[in-house]
């Protein structure tokens, strides 16, 4: 057994089965050891992806998905920095991911020579740590980074390997995997003060934040909320750890038809943030005047505009636990007001256009996809408008990023989703902007056979942008992504059928057969972006 063995053999008992890269002749050691891995049993699998930030994209949906970190690939220098954006994404979207960079020999390091660049100054801002690996040192080195990564707050570890290191014999076994370091748990006193201050509001509202996307027993979210009969919101990347459905969910905050949120929220008289993390929205774009309870793993970052009025910090699953234990807390909202603010939302975000809108397209998806079903889409216009729009049912079916804010994700995301549940049907939505950017990766999924339906809404602009343009005042300059055309898509792209759609009925018809297709199939949805201005940031 040689040390890429050793690390191989290590990241598969700590539960990582894939790994997402682009090769290089120094990885070849590492996919080698990986083969080997696979033919012994499970082991990791290689998946060469088109690009080296898609594998970052992949390695970090995996850990959503799965709950172990997520595992990515490079080569030194250019690959090493188009890794990088998977790295960071994973860094502000709190995912546990071993990022590996396979680099020279040890004696090269350092030296001006082809392709070398200190990959410890790139990764040190994106990471929560970076080390190079050493001989005899592999197996404490991986067994912390593991650690490190699935500890709270979760994020990436980057790991250099050196090729003379990982072909070179192993002289230690394989590491015990120790459970992450726990949070401490809240004091008593910070839960009864939490109590005290829930008790004195008469109009409180929850909001959810991703945090709890973590938490071990996200069922205790909904017994906080029942328990004490708290209207909720949720972030975007928190949507789904509490059914949509539920009759006291509100929706989501901080995207397309935001005002209508914050003029609900400016009517409560407390916020009640449960694992809300400000790294997807700071309090003070949108809580105003109202008082704050921040119940997570964090003393949150605010502004000095917040009312702050007060913190339950530590183990997110003990706080809610003993939340849910108080005596139920009274407040003056009724079910028929809140029924009332969702359908009017909903409503709002839904205005009569004469053309094919990306809001009509929305429900399609959503009605076809079945409530089980997981959603992934990109960046951009369409993300607020999905995010506020969309019903979701369950925890990680909805699968975005709003800390890092990536365009690129939708289609790595959607591919790591289904190779982790393939029992579950995917599809991915994403713009045109951003399939330009991944379109490559279709050609992963026909390789791996994946069903796997990539709905483009095509409106042949950067829509976030052209908006923000039309804001300021700005004439469009730089935002045109197609030049407008009625021409019908290609064929294939890599050899995935391509079908045009120009309506609902035409996008239902073709999404229900791409879903039971034994492969993936690309649906250009012709949309009208119109209805952007008017619901994006309103």
């Amino acid at each position: 057994m040689n040390n890429a063995d050793l690390i191989v053999a290590t990241l598969e008992a700590a539960g990582i089965r894939h790994g997402f890269g682009v090769p290089s002749g120094n990885v070849l050691p590492l996919m080698e050891a990986m083969r080997r891995s696979c033919e012994k049993g499970a082991g990791i699998e290689f998946v060469l992806t088109a690009h080296e930030g898609s594998a970052g994209f992949a390695a970090d949906v995996t850990a959503r998905m799965t709950g172990k970190p997520g595992l990515c690939i490079a080569t030194l220098g250019p690959g090493a920095t188009n890794l990088a954006t998977g790295i960071g994404n994973a860094w502000l979207d709190r995912s546990p991911m071993i990022a590996i960079t396979c680099t020279l020999n040890e004696a090269q390091l350092g030296r001006r020579i082809q392709m070398w660049i200190d990959h410890h100054t790139l990764m040190k801002p994106i990471t929560k740590a970076t080390m190079r690996l050493e001989k005899g040192k592999i197996a404490a080195q991986l067994a912390e980074a593991i650690r490190i990564a699935m500890t709270e707050p979760q994020g990436p570890v980057h790991l250099d390997l050196p090729e003379d290191v990982s072909i070179a014999p192993a002289t230690e076994s394989v590491p015990a995997i120790q459970p992450p370091a726990a949070l401490p748990n809240a004091p008593d006193a910070a839960i009864a003060k939490a109590a005290e201050v829930m008790k004195s509001a008469k109009r409180p509202v929850a909001v959810i934040g991703t945090s709890a996307m973590r938490m071990r027993d996200p069922g205790l979210l909904r017994a906080v909320i029942e328990r004490h009969g708290l209207p909720f919101f949720s972030t975007t990347m928190a949507k789904g750890l509490i059914d949509e459905d539920h009759p006291l969910s509100l929706g989501c905050i901080e995207r397309s038809k935001r005002k209508v949120q914050r003029k609900l929220i400016a009517s409560a008289d407390l916020i009640v943030g449960l694992g809300y993390d400000t790294i997807e929205v700071e309090y003070e774009a949108w809580a105003g005047k109202v008082p704050v309870l921040d119940v997570s793993i964090e003393v949150p970052d605010v502004d000095a505009s917040v009312t702050l009025a007060h913190t339950v910090t530590g183990d997110l699953d003990s706080s809610m636990a003993r939340l849910a234990a108080l005596p139920a807390i009274a407040n003056t909202w009724n079910l028929d007001e809140i029924t009332t603010h969702r359908t009017a939302f909903q409503a709002s975000l839904r205005p009569a256009v004469p053309r094919f809108a990306p809001h009509q397209a929305i429900d399609v998806v959503r009605r076809v996809l079945p409530r089980e079903g997981v959603l992934a889409f990109d960046v951009g216009a369409h993300t607020h408008q999905i995010a506020s729009q969309w019903a979701t049912h369950a925890p990680r079916t909805f699968l975005i990023t709003n800390g890092w804010s990536s365009m690129g994700i939708g289609l790595p995301a959607a591919l790591a989703a289904k190779i982790a549940r393939p029992d579950l049907p995917v599809v991915c939505m994403l713009g045109d902007g951003c399939f330009q950017m991944t379109c490559g990766e279709v050609a992963v999924a026909r390789r791996l056979g994946l069903s796997l339906p990539i709905v483009v809404l095509d409106d042949r602009w950067l829509s976030l942008i052209k908006v923000k343009q039309e804001r300021r005042e700005y004439p469009y300059y730089g935002t045109t992504t197609l030049a407008p055309t009625d021409l019908p898509p290609p064929a294939h792209y890599f050899g995935v059928p391509a079908v045009g759609v120009r309506d609902a009925e035409s996008l239902e018809r073709e999404l229900r057969k791409a879903l039971a297709a034994p492969g993936p199939t690309i649906i250009e949805a012709v949309v009208d972006p119109s209805h952007y201005t008017e619901t994006v940031f309103d």
